[in-house]
């Protein structure tokens, strides 16, 4: 299949969960990690396709929901400098802080910028030599990539008004603790792009220490049923393993030229994930030697408030797989995407906003 219909094909999707419905005799539950995924389960209705046997549920997979309160609190306060300039991917200004949000801020005239690219951010730095620019670096293995070659880039240039605030964070930490808790998962959906970067090895504790199987997805349809029907597989012949279903992106050995350039920038340290707490180096901190660009040691941080979490949201409970949105008693009344209480109602990657959107 070259084109994105075959992949959404209706009768190869109906065929490819016949086989499934054919196939699983006993009760599983598949966590896909990727906010991605979600939206493109929840759009296309599939949890209707698959039999009683087999239950999708969510994982932490959505960078900006999973994104502490506290660093939107700081990213706050950094806005509130006068001589800064806040670059952020558009998402991020909406997640609500303990008393304010980016959006608010640059309402109330601070100098917010939404950016596609944290090369852009790069650009500004470029043109305002006078301000400090900071970019909020978020998300997985999929984009820290591109705010090393930033942070490089910027080293070359000699550029000393660029900044970064990391919150980049590694899956398979966060995949292993929802086993260690207890969360009842049967496999993982893999993340696909995250994967594209990493390759597979990073899976391979799964089914070696925990004895689950990994079946790295892409996006349409046909991708993720057959993804479903490959840990079936796995499940029913009880060999987990780790296999790659989106050979058209993934390679084993991933992206080598853009690990080397992640691992001269960061180095592994422990991080806060929402609804899991701290764990061990699951995060990317900045190293030493380019600590001339980490903002955190660079721009004060003056008027932070209390940290506070809005009563009655449970996006932690939901990112641990172990609650729907629609348990959340604030789904869909005081919660929407116009107006949202917690970071997954926020994102377009939110499991919130994919079953507010198709699933309510």
């Amino acid at each position: 299949m070259r084109y994105i219909d075959e992949f959404r094909d209706r009768d190869t999707v109906r065929a490819l969960a016949a086989e499934i419905k054919k196939i699983s005799t006993r009760p599983v539950k598949l966590m896909e990690v990727c906010g991605g995924h979600t939206m493109s389960i929840q759009k296309f209705g599939l949890p209707a396709l698959l039999p009683d046997t087999v239950e999708l549920i969510s994982g932490p997979g959505c960078p900006v929901c999973v994104t502490s309160r506290s660093y939107i609190d700081k990213a706050v306060a950094f806005s509130q400098q006068k001589d800064v300039i806040i670059t952020t991917y558009g998402d991020l200004i909406r997640v609500p802080g303990s008393e304010s949000t980016l959006e608010k801020e640059h309402a109330a005239g601070a100098d917010v910028r939404v950016v596609y690219s944290v090369l852009d951010a790069l650009k500004i730095a470029r043109e305002q030599p006078a301000k400090k620019v900071v970019f909020l670096g978020i998300g997985f293995e999929t984009t820290a990539p591109g705010t090393a070659v930033a942070i490089l880039q910027a080293a070359r240039e000699k550029l000393t008004n660029f900044f970064v605030y990391s919150a980049h964070k590694v899956m398979p930490p966060a995949m292993a603790a929802l086993i260690d808790e207890g969360v009842q998962i049967n496999g993982y959906i893999g993340p696909g792009h995250v994967s594209t970067i990493t390759g597979k090895g990073i899976y391979e504790d799964i089914p070696k220490k925990f004895g689950l199987g990994v079946v790295i997805s892409g996006f349409e349809p046909t991708d993720l049923m057959q993804s479903v029907l490959m840990l079936i597989r796995q499940i029913e012949t009880g060999k987990p393993q780790v296999e790659i279903q989106y050979k058209r992106a993934v390679r084993p050995e991933g992206n080598r030229k853009a690990k080397q350039m992640m691992n001269e920038v960061f180095e592994p340290g422990d991080d806060w994930w929402r609804g899991l707490g701290v764990l061990k180096d699951s995060g990317l901190k900045i190293r030493p030697k380019y600590a001339a660009f980490d903002a955190e040691k660079n721009i004060r941080a003056d008027g932070m408030v209390p940290l506070r979490e809005p009563k009655g949201c449970i996006c932690g409970d939901i990112l641990k797989g172990i609650k729907k949105p629609k348990d959340c008693r604030l789904f869909a009344t005081v919660c929407t995407p116009r107006d949202p209480v917690g970071s997954c109602m926020v994102s377009g990657e939110g499991a919130c906003q994919a079953y507010y959107l198709y699933n309510r």
